[in-house]
């Protein structure tokens, strides 16, 4: 039973030794690869505002519609 705690003691010892190496700074990024991920983040940008736009437009159309039904001005 001892052995068995020491293993396990020994293992998380290890363990927490481990997870504190450090990995290597990644490599520079060239100017066509800034340029590629800047490019890459503005369309995303400009699709989620189309969509965002999208939404509310349907949100409005909805309460529009309910809220004439509702006989409410």
């Amino acid at each position: 039973m001892k052995k068995i705690i020491a293993v396990l003691a020994a293992g998380a010892l290890l363990g927490a030794l481990a997870a504190q190496a450090k990995l290597p700074p990644p490599p520079p990024k060239s100017d066509a690869e800034k340029a590629a991920e800047a490019e890459k983040a503005a369309a995303t940008k400009a699709k989620e505002a189309a969509e965002l736009a999208k939404a509310q437009d349907k949100v409005v159309a909805n309460y529009k519609k309910n809220h004439a039904a509702m006989g409410k001005k």
